[in-house]
């Protein structure tokens, strides 16, 4: 969420910034919150002075009684004054309300390195790592290679589920678990703390993460309940400190959340609706940061090189991208993409996202710190970043680890977790 003293003090920045992301159908939007804002101001106003007429009124009646004298007309006065409180507070809560409902939907401020842009066209490539591998067969998809081997049932679970999920079977099972395994122990050895947070959240932790038009594209409600299926830890390890003043000697607070992810993807369409690529559900280690301002994009570039570094010691090549305006969304100021390449499809395809939001979740979520007990509080920054959402790299480790015999072996770091298993066969791990 914006600060308001933004929109009244330089409303310029949030216009430049808005036509910078092509949204000028929020340039009204704006100029309401600036209106409404000013009015606002003047009830405000008026609240005050009527409540300092009132309080003076109250002590003349008390004077006036004292000394035994009349104070009728002062005693009417009051009432009048109330009336006119009452009425004026009314409005004041209605137009705070909607003030807020407006900055609640205008989006975060782009940090200026963040490319112009229409679409995931425009995202520009930051640098590529690893080797494509070269075949001497025609390489298959994962959806191909899992069918094969009988690691995956999508038909199955269509007619138990719906369209776009998936009963993982024998070794992939085990497969997801290690790569859990490793990348909770990946993070925690770089100084993270683990989280297994609540899978189901209220409304209110919900909207501190994200826009309402989000809730209506991609998050599942819980029928009768002021619950939701959280799309991913990163919403619950916000909420974790919600409402909260922070010890800012302690920031930053590096944690890491492995959760299941619940997922509508409305809109998605072709080849992706198949297979385990985009899927309602899935597993999925985070990364999340509350950093003080001056760190946080120190903080950004430190959980991209995690996820990196993650992907590295996988052997997955990949490239990172920087996503354009009009690709971010609303939420993040600054975000990179890592794209792994997919033998399969013969491209690159989004595995790890990775956000700066600055303020804008930690206002919404009133998240702040303070450095000593007498200085005033300050929002912090929040920073979230995918290490790995494991249905996707084990479609990475299946393409790209896939042999002419039709097999997959595995990497080799995840092979510790797997009782030293070197491959995947129709028989299982081998």
């Amino acid at each position: 969420m914006l600060d308001i003293n933004l929109i009244r003090g330089n409303p310029e920045v949030v216009r430049k910034d808005l036509l910078r992301r092509n949204a000028t159908d929020m340039l009204p939007l704006l100029d309401k919150v600036i209106k409404l804002d000013e009015e606002w101001r003047k009830v405000k106003k008026e609240e005050v002075e009527l409540r300092h007429e009132r309080n003076e009124i109250s002590k003349k009646v008390a004077e006036a009684k004292k000394k035994g004298e009349e104070a009728e007309e002062l005693i009417k006065r009051g009432r009048e004054i109330d009336e006119k409180l009452e009425n004026i507070v009314k409005k004041e809560r209605e137009l705070r309300a909607e003030i807020r409902k407006i900055l609640m939907s205008l989006p975060n401020i782009l940090h200026p390195s963040v490319p112009t842009g229409v679409d995931e066209n425009d995202n520009v490539e930051v640098r590529r790592w690893g080797e494509i591998p070269k075949f001497d067969f025609e390489p298959k998809d994962h959806i191909e290679l899992g069918l094969n081997l009988g690691l995956i049932d999508t038909e199955r679970a269509a007619k138990a589920a719906g369209a776009r999920f998936y009963y993982l079977k024998g070794p992939l099972v085990l497969l997801n678990l290690a790569l859990i395994r490793y990348g909770l122990e990946f993070l925690q050895q770089r100084g993270f703390q683990l989280f297994q947070p609540p899978y189901m959240l209220r409304r209110r932790a919900e909207e501190s993460a994200t826009t309402f038009e989000d809730f209506e594209e991609m998050i599942y409600k819980i029928e009768g309940e002021d619950l939701y299926l959280i799309p991913t830890a990163e919403h619950a390890l916000l909420a974790y400190h919600m409402d909260e003043i922070l010890d800012g000697n302690r920031l930053p607070l590096r944690y890491a959340g492995i959760s299941p992810c619940f997922r509508k993807e409305a809109g998605a369409h072709g080849r992706d609706t198949k297979g385990i690529f985009r899927v309602h559900q899935f597993e999925k280690v985070e990364q999340f940061v509350f950093a003080k301002p001056e760190e946080s994009w120190d903080e950004h570039e430190l959980l991209l090189k995690n996820a990196e570094e993650f992907f590295q010691s996988l052997k997955i090549p990949y490239r990172v991208v920087l996503i354009c305006t009009g690709d971010i969304g609303k939420v993040a100021a600054k975000k990179y993409d890592i794209e792994a390449w997919l033998p399969g499809q013969n491209k690159y395809r989004e595995v790890v996202s990775c956000s700066n939001c600055t303020e804008y979740q930690a206002r919404r979520a009133n998240i702040r710190f303070r450095m000593r007990t007498d200085e005033k509080p300050r929002f912090v920054h929040t920073l979230n970043s995918t290490l790995v959402a494991t249905e996707r790299a084990i479609i990475a480790i299946m393409e790209n680890y896939q042999q002419e015999d039709g097999t997959i072996l595995i990497p080799e770091v995840l092979r510790p977790f797997l009782n030293g298993a070197k491959r995947i066969t129709e028989n299982g791990l081998e």
